[in-house]
C-alpha cells in the first residue's frame, strides 16, 4: 500500500491555551501532550473562521471562506466547491466520518463514503438570524451558558461517547479487513463547546479554589475598539454571571470537558495502536476555533484574540520526527494539503494551504496566515493576518489592531496606537491585500446576507425565528429563544 492512513480528530471550541503541551499547568491532558512529544505541535495555528460552519466549511475545502460564500452560521456547506473527502473518494480511498461536521446535510455530496452519527446545522439552515449585523440584536440565548454551567452530564457528553465508541468499532473493524488503499477517518467531537457541563468525575479534578479567573477583567482592561465594543454588547454571556465563583465553576466545567476529551482521544489512539494500525497512519489532532473563556468577559469565540482565533494542532505518525515544535504560522486550511499527501495522492495546485508535513520541516517560514469573520454581533468585516511574531487585525472601514505576540503573548499592548509601528502596520496590511480585497470581500458578505435573508421572508421573519445557545445534539430539540 502506497501512502499513509489519516486518523484526523477534530473537536469544537477548544481553545489551544487550555492542554498541557501548549504550556497550561493545570489542565489534565496527558493523551494529547503524550501525541505531541510523540510527534510534532504547532505553536502559531489558526481556524480561517472563529465560528463552527465557516471554519468547517474552510476546513473541508482548504479554501479561505472568502474564497467559498460560507459567511456565517445560516451558509452551510453542501458539497461545493469540492472537499479533500471528494479527492479522496476519486482516487478510490475510503474515507468516512464519525460525528460533527456541521453542513446543511447528509443529503448533499459532503464527500464521505459514510456519514456516521452526523450531526448537521438545525433544520438544514442553521443560526438565520446571525446574519442580522446593521445592527446586530440581541440575543436572550447567551443567558444559557451561564445557566448550564457546572458539573452533571448533557447531550454532548453523551453525543461524545457514542462517537468515541463508534471510531474504536471502526477502528478495530478497518484492522480486520484491511483494504489494499490507505482510509482517511475523520472523528468529530462537540465538547469542550458550551454547554459548560462536565461529568462529576472530569468536573471534579479542579477544585474551585484552584481554578484561575480569567484574565483582564477589569473595566480598564477592555479595548477601546466600537466593533468589539458592538461584539461584547450583543454576546453578553458574562452580565449573566453572579459572581466570581460562578465563574470559576464555569472554568472548572471548560477544564473538565477538556479533560474529558482528552479521554477520548486517548482511547480512539489505543485503539488504533492496538489494532496494529498506528506505524502506517497520521495521526492529526485539531479544533475548529477556541474559545476566550472569559477573558476580556468575552465568552464563547467571534474575535480575533489568540484565545478564540487560536487553536491546538498535533500530528504524530510517518514522516513527522518526534518532539518537534514548529513555530511557523498555520491554519486548517493546511489540513487539505497534509491529508493528500499524506495518503500519497496528488494535491490541486491552486489550493491556498501548504502540507503539515512539509512546514514541520521547514517549508516557508515566512508565511501568511488569514483568518476572517462576517458572522453572528460583528458590524463589519474582521480580518486577521497572522505573520511571523506579528498579528495584524483590520476591521473594514474602523481602525485596525497590531500585537506583537513574542513580546505580548497576551495581546495586552495595542501597537496600531504608536507612531513607532507605522512600516509593520503597513506589512499587515500589505500581506492582507495580497490574499483578498477586504473592502470588496465586506460588501459581497453584507449582500450575500441580504439576499438569504429576502429568500427567508425579510428581516423580521429572520428576527422572530429566534436564537438558540448551540446546536442541538441529534435527537435533541433546539432551545429557542424569541
Amino acid at each position: 500500500m502506497t501512502g499513509s492512513n489519516v486518523l484526523f480528530i477534530m473537536s469544537d471550541e477548544h481553545s489551544r491555551k487550555i492542554a498541557g503541551c501548549y504550556g497550561d499547568p493545570l489542565v489534565r491532558t496527558p493523551h494529547l501532550d503524550r501525541l505531541a512529544a510523540q510527534g510534532a505541535l504547532f505553536e502559531s495555528a489558526y481556524c480561517n473562521c472563529p465560528i463552527c460552519v465557516p471554519s468547517r466549511a474552510s476546513f473541508a475545502t482548504g479554501r479561505h471562506v472568502h474564497q467559498i460564500g460560507c459567511w456565517d452560521n445560516a451558509f452551510p456547506y453542501h458539497g461545493e466547491p469540492p472537499s479533500w473527502g471528494h479527492a479522496l473518494s476519486r482516487a478510490g480511498c475510503r474515507c468516512d466520518s464519525i460525528g460533527k461536521l456541521h453542513y446543511r446535510g447528509s443529503n448533499d455530496p459532503n464527500g464521505f463514503d459514510n456519514e456516521i452519527l452526523p450531526m448537521h446545522v438545525l433544520n438544514g439552515t442553521g443560526d438565520v438570524q446571525g446574519m442580522l449585523r446593521r445592527p446586530p440584536p440581541k440575543r436572550p440565548s447567551t443567558q444559557q451558558l451561564a445557566g448550564d454551567a457546572g458539573e452533571g452530564d448533557s447531550t454532548y457528553i453523551a453525543y461524545d461517547r457514542s462517537i468515541r465508541d463508534a471510531a474504536v468499532d471502526w477502528l478495530r473493524e478497518a484492522a480486520a479487513s484491511p483494504p489494499d488503499r490507505p482510509w482517511c477517518l475523520f472523528v468529530s467531537f462537540v465538547c469542550p463547546h458550551f454547554p459548560l457541563v462536565a461529568p462529576p468525575e472530569w468536573f471534579r479534578l479542579y477544585p474551585l479554589d484552584k481554578v484561575p479567573l480569567p484574565r483582564l477583567r477589569e473595566p480598564g482592561d477592555f479595548p477601546d475598539h466600537p466593533v468589539l465594543k458592538a461584539l461584547r454588547s450583543v454576546q453578553d454571556y458574562d452580565d449573566h454571571f453572579r459572581d466570581e465563583e460562578h465563574v470559576r465553576i464555569a472554568v472548572a466545567a471548560y477544564y473538565g470537558m477538556v479533560s474529558f476529551l482528552d479521554d477520548n482521544i486517548g482511547r480512539i489512539v489505543a485503539a488504533l495502536d492496538e489494532a496494529g494500525l498506528g506505524e502506517n497512519t497520521l495521526v492529526v489532532y485539531g479544533s475548529d476555533h477556541g474559545d476566550n473563556l472569559g477573558t476580556r468577559t468575552f465568552w464563547g469565540k467571534s474575535n480575533m484574540y489568540e484565545e478564540s482565533a487560536g487553536v491546538p494542532l498535533v500530528m504524530r505518525g510517518p514522516g513527522v520526527a518526534p518532539g518537534r515544535r514548529v513555530r511557523t504560522p498555520v491554519s486548517l486550511l493546511d489540513a487539505y494539503p497534509t491529508i493528500l499527501q499524506a495518503m500519497g495522492e496528488p494535491v490541486d495546485a491552486d489550493l491556498p494551504g501548504a502540507s503539515l508535513l512539509e512546514i514541520a520541516e521547514g517549508r516557508d517560514p515566512d508565511r501568511t496566515v488569514l483568518a476572517e469573520y462576517h458572522a453572528v454581533a460583528s458590524i463589519t468585516g474582521v480580518f486577521m493576518v497572522r505573520f511571523g511574531r506579528y498579528k495584524y487585525v483590520h476591521y473594514e472601514g474602523y481602525r485596525p489592531q497590531l500585537f506583537d505576540l513574542d513580546a505580548d503573548p497576551g495581546e495586552t499592548r495595542d501597537l496600531a496606537l504608536e507612531p513607532a509601528s507605522a512600516a509593520i502596520l503597513a506589512e499587515g496590511e500589505r500581506r492582507l491585500q495580497a490574499i483578498c480585497d477586504p473592502g470588496e470581500v465586506n460588501a459581497r458578505a453584507f449582500a450575500d446576507q441580504a439576499r438569504r435573508i429576502a429568500e427567508l421572508g425579510g428581516e423580521e421573519a429572520v428576527r422572530k425565528a429566534g436564537n438558540y445557545p448551540y446546536t442541538p445534539a441529534p435527537g435533541e430539540a433546539a432551545r429557542i429563544s424569541r
